[in-house]
């Protein structure tokens, strides 16, 4: 009975860190929407909406809290509760990121643009796939799907040089674009940030299936061959 519980507590926590993921997911996607689609009502619903993840940030370390208290996990198991209470502060701070893309959003919404999104909403949906992959390797217990989550990263970081190339060329042919081009810049950070944010989950499930800490080993993560 004690294992039969204790497993069902580890679903139902997997379960948990798997709804607040979609969540944070949307609350990205409505950020680059209402950057791309210069949609100030949307940018705003992404603001309010942060609240919604920060209170399920504070239900994952409770659901953690209590299977550990109610079953006592031991070795694995409890690397694993242990894994999602670190994963849920990652997803908070990927919203909190949305949150300041969307006050960028506010910000150029009330100029002209600058110039068309191309860059931006690829590095976007490639930030979004890690996180999303990272997740998903989570739950499957699957350390080489997390592995090639890491090995994502400086594609990622290579578009966020591209736009800061882009962005200085605007600001020094033309000082009337500096601000418009720094709040590309920061949207474009931020996107880099919740990249990051995928790397640090991925991390943690390679910790957690092979026992190896491979955090701060930039070049070893991918998976071999």
């Amino acid at each position: 009975m004690p294992e039969r519980m204790l497993e069902h507590d580890l679903e139902e926590l997997k379960k948990l860190l798997l709804t607040m993921a979609g969540e944070v997911e949307r609350q990205l996607g409505m950020a680059i929407r209402a950057l791309v689609e210069r949609d100030s009502a949307l940018a705003e619903a992404v603001i309010a909406g942060d609240e919604v993840i920060d209170r399920r940030e504070v239900e994952v370390d409770h659901k953690v809290i209590e299977l550990i208290l109610r079953t006592r996990p031991m070795a694995r198991d409890l690397r694993l509760a242990m894994t999602a209470i670190k994963i849920a502060p990652d997803l908070e701070r990927v919203a909190d990121h949305a949150v300041a893309i969307a006050r960028q959003a506010l910000r150029l919404n009330e100029v002209p643009p600058l110039k068309p999104f191309i860059t931006i909403p690829r590095m976007a949906e490639e930030a979004n796939a890690m996180v999303r992959e990272a997740i998903a390797a989570f739950v499957q217990g699957d350390s080489q799907r997390a592995r090639r989550v890491i090995a994502r990263d400086d594609a990622v970081d290579e578009m966020h040089e591209q736009i800061f190339r882009e962005l200085l060329t605007y600001m020094l042919e033309d000082t009337r674009t500096i601000q418009r081009a720094l709040a590309l810049l920061l949207a474009s950070r931020s996107l880099e940030r919740i990249a990051d944010q995928g790397t640090n989950i991925a991390e943690q499930v390679v910790y957690l299936v092979e026992a190896e800490d491979i955090r701060h080993r930039h070049g070893e993560g991918a998976a071999p061959g």
